[in-house]
């Protein structure tokens, strides 16, 4: 039997996250050139995809695994899939030919619309063709309990390789039986025990060392509980409770122009977009009837990589609050004051030293106490809308000989969340990929507009 690997806190509240029409599941709509993967009658050569992606999975195993309950302890862990079919994991859909994007969009928003299987492992992937010029998309599903966004570009570094070829058949270890869950939590925890007791025991050699890290972290902490346990103000973006269908849209930047606007006014790309954001919410909101004069905290939820360097599957992310200035008319004062907002976080290592603090605490003694607050904070209003930011490489990459030209990622929806804004920075360009509640967004292509509208905005006036 293989060695047991259990989630951690944070990837077991993305599974508690999951409620009602919330999936917590991340994603990606990606686009390709034709290139060789596609026919003289515009098909894709799926089965030549079907076998590069079985042979991909054999570094990846956690993509056969499925999520196991260990009785007794409140706790999940990976364990093989008995039943694993990669032909239902990986499928084949068309639009009708010559399909644009408005359709593309469409199908994604359906795709991304229907919940993750929890009796499988927890990822998808669809290989549609008949764009028009001659191109195909790929549709990209893995649960958040899996992986994070960081981890999923390594993981994307890894499907646009070499081709490969599945080397042998997949043959699932044996499920391990209860006792063997229990015993192998309680080993785990022990050995987490002696873990902590070195630490301390360092930690009393340089106690001045000690002391002011201390209260470092612990001023940290009480701001990063203070904000996640704080109502913002409620607007039409966050309705009581979403459905669970899903709008896709997309909107994309020249990265050059992205960063002249960063030299010209400081800070660090995510500024500008947050800058570029808060502009396009606020003309959405004021289009809706909120002046965006009446909002004096209206917050955005950024997740902050804390993997320094690690990579692989499961979640190593912060979490940062920042309110966002809708009301400020000028470009210039919107992104100072974007800037005011995140300067402490970039520049205070405490933040990250806290938030890694508490996922290990939170793995080892209170993992659903931790569950019920992220689900809380969720639930409760604690901030508007998700605003990630996912560095991809700046050289262009391929799937089997077709270029990849565009790639835009989804961020999930929690359940008193409309609209959640995820960005991915690839070869020249900055992709926005915008996921909405069907039934709260019914103007997300609007909002799409706005998006732009607001970054020209800023353009000019950096330029100017």
């Amino acid at each position: 039997m293989a060695d047991i690997e259990r989630l951690s806190a944070l990837d077991a509240a993305f599974l508690a996250a999951e409620r009602g029409g919330a999936h917590m599941h991340i994603g990606a709509l990606a686009t390709f050139e034709g290139g060789p993967l596609v026919g003289p009658d515009g098909g894709v050569d799926f089965a030549r995809v079907r076998a590069h992606v079985e042979g991909w999975l054999e570094r990846l195993p956690r993509y056969r695994q499925r999520i196991t309950s260990i009785p007794m302890l409140s706790r999940r862990v990976w364990s093989d899939d008995p039943h694993f079919r990669l032909d239902y994991h990986v499928r084949h859909a068309a639009l009708p030919r010559p399909g644009d994007l408005r359709q593309l969009k469409r199908l994604a928003g359906r795709i991304f619309g229907q919940r993750l299987d929890r009796e499988r492992p927890l990822w998808e992937l669809w290989v549609i063709e008949g764009l028009d010029g001659g191109g195909f998309a790929m549709v990209l599903k893995t649960h958040h309990c899996l992986v994070d966004g960081i981890g999923g570009v390594e993981l994307l570094g890894a499907l646009f390789g070499a081709e490969s070829q599945a080397r042998e058949r997949f043959a699932p270890q044996p499920a391990p039986s209860p006792r063997a869950l229990v015993g192998a939590e309680l080993d785990e925890r022990a050995k987490n025990a002696v873990r902590r007791a070195q630490e301390l025991a360092r930690l009393a050699a340089h106690p001045a060392e000690a002391v002011g890290a201390a209260r470092d972290v612990a001023r940290e902490a009480a701001a990063l509980v203070m904000d996640g346990l704080t109502p913002c103000d409620r607007t039409s973006l966050n309705p009581d409770a979403i459905g669970p269908h899903r709008r896709f849209d997309v909107v994309r930047h020249d990265l050059e122009e992205v960063k002249a606007i960063k030299r010209a006014l400081g800070g660090k790309l995510n500024d500008v977009v947050l800058a570029t954001a808060a502009g396009a919410l606020g003309r959405t909101l004021a289009r809706r009837g909120t002046h965006p004069a009446v909002l004096t905290d209206f917050r955005a939820l950024v997740p902050v990589d804390v993997r320094h360097g690690r990579g692989g599957v499961g979640n190593r992310v912060g979490m940062m609050f920042a309110r966002l200035p809708l009301a400020e008319a000028d470009p210039i004062a919107r992104h100072r004051a974007v800037l005011a907002q995140t300067e402490h976080v970039k520049h205070t290592a405490a933040h990250a030293q806290t938030t890694e603090l508490i996922e290990d605490l939170s793995d080892e003694l209170f993992p659903s106490i931790v569950a019920a607050v992220f689900t809380y904070a969720a639930r409760a209003g604690t901030f508007n809308v998700v605003i990630t930011n996912v560095p991809g490489p700046p050289f262009p990459m391929a799937l089997l000989g077709s270029r990849l030209t565009a790639l835009y990622p989804l961020v999930p929806l929690f359940e008193s969340q409309a609209l959640g804004i995820a960005l991915f920075s690839y070869d020249g360009a900055l992709h926005w990929g915008l996921n909405a509640d069907w039934g709260a967004m019914p103007d997300l292509h609007l909002f799409a507009d706005d998006l732009r509208a607001s970054f020209d905005e800023l353009r000019d006036a950096a330029r100017a």
